[in-house]
């Protein structure tokens, strides 16, 4: 008996309708819950202002506060993700605000002003559309890992209750102080991921000093095997970004901040507002009397006649305040390295390097620039910043320190290709590798 033509197919597109119905109930029923997931990344759909086309691209942001010792910075990456390729960084949108979240710790209710205000510069940039798939994270560095432990979790439980409520996708373990080797650790990642050494090109990697208020860092790819043997288990790490493996020397020295070597220099302790508060330094005008704050406590400080020269007498309490505090490294005597933060603020100071392009300085540079502005004191000249003789002094003793020689040259940048060169770039990179692999940051 055969079947007539036209009742074959009937049956035949009848089998393909109840396979097709069959398909899709099982793949919407197999599919994860969004709410637990953080996209590969979506789809930001929008007209060009110049033509009526739909233009499609792949997008993914990340939002990284940075919550510092003297302020707190936004920092809202772009990134354009392409299969089986490294991110390329679109853009990138930073605003900055003070003081830091660690003025706020007897005091957490007021820290919200400040966040709530950040929070809208990052919705005012991230499309509606993409707030749910966007990471939003907060780093604390040197600031709050000098606060009593009970302080820094309630102001940080303050950042959690605000961030709940953003709408970005966020998770409470996005909050927290960073340790200071993960700080160094990113900021390489920042600087070498900018000039392109990390995307499997023959680009060498450079290495990164940061000079903060609370706490230095300094990170390099290792080379040389005597400097894995001889250096401290903690100092040595490795990671791997974008299929590549890295070992890393990495550091950061809590207390060596630029502002708390100050207030060491000066003769302060360092978390102890009960201590002294009138401070007496030779590495100040002999005739100055000025006040100062750091971390909330109101100094008074004055200079005092030396016997010397107050670049000498300055040289002598910096080489004591920081003896044995760091470890010298000979390997770093032959990699390029970048500075950041305060190496650049100060070179700006002296008029080495412009303010807006950056530029190559060498330790000398500052060892000179030192006894040039400290001299200038002696001979009652003035200065805009009464602490520059000190601060350049501790720079320059910091850097020989660290075993740089005084030939060697330090490139100093605070943006590349527009994009700010702190660690934060980093941090964001690592934040969302590892929630798409563990669904942590």
């Amino acid at each position: 008996m055969r079947f007539p033509k036209l009742a074959f197919i009937f049956m035949f597109v009848g089998c393909l309708v109840v396979y097709l119905t069959y398909v899709k109930h099982h793949y919407v029923d197999s599919k994860p819950p969004v709410s637990d997931q953080l996209p590969q990344y979506r789809m930001d759909t929008r007209k060009h202002p110049t033509s009526s086309l739909v233009v499609s691209e792949n997008f993914q942001y990340g939002i990284m506060f940075d919550a510092g010792s003297t302020g707190t910075r936004i920092h809202i990456f772009k990134f354009q993700m392409e299969p089986n390729e490294a991110p390329k960084l679109a853009h990138e949108t930073f605003r900055a605000i003070k003081p830091g979240l660690s003025a706020y710790a007897d005091d957490p209710e007021k820290s919200k002003e400040g966040l709530l205000g950040l929070l809208k510069v990052a919705k005012d940039t991230v499309p509606e559309t993409l707030w749910s798939s966007s990471p939003l994270m907060l780093r604390a560095t040197a600031g709050l890992r000098l606060l009593p432990g009970e302080k820094a979790t309630i102001l940080l439980d303050k950042v959690r209750e605000v961030f709940s409520e953003s709408l970005f996708f966020y998770r409470p373990d996005s909050v927290s102080i960073m340790d200071g080797t993960d700080e160094g650790m990113s900021a390489w990642i920042t600087i070498n991921f900018l000039i392109g050494s990390l995307h499997g090109t023959e680009t060498p990697t450079v290495g990164m000093l940061d000079l903060g208020g609370g706490s230095t860092q300094i990170t390099f790819a290792l080379q040389d095997e005597k400097t894995i043997q001889t250096s401290p288990i903690d100092y040595v790490t490795s990671f791997q970004m974008f299929n590549i493996s890295h070992a890393l020397y990495s550091h950061s020295y809590l207390g060596l901040g630029l502002m708390s070597a100050r207030l060491a220099v000066l003769g302060g302790f360092e978390g102890q507002p009960s201590g002294p508060k009138e401070l007496i330094s030779p590495c100040l005008a002999s005739d100055y009397s000025g006040q100062w704050e750091h971390a909330e406590v109101l100094y008074t400080v004055k200079g005092q006649k030396a016997g010397e020269p107050i670049y000498e007498s300055c040289l002598k309490k910096v080489e004591k305040m920081i003896y044995k505090q760091v470890r010298k490294t000979e390997e770093v005597k032959d990699l390029d390295f970048y500075g950041f933060s305060y190496y650049y603020d100060r070179a700006v100071d002296l008029g080495l390097i412009d303010e807006s392009k950056g530029g190559s300085v060498r330790v000398s540079d500052y060892i000179e620039g030192a006894k040039k502005v400290c001299n200038n004191m002696s001979a009652g000249g003035i200065n805009e910043n009464p602490f520059l003789c000190l601060d350049l002094t501790y720079i320059s003793v910091l850097l020989q320190e660290l075993d740089f020689p005084p030939d060697k040259e330090l490139k100093l940048a605070r943006q590349i290709n527009n994009a700010e060169t702190s660690w934060a770039l980093g941090a964001t990179f690592q934040c969302i590798e590892s929630l798409r692999k563990h669904g942590t940051c």
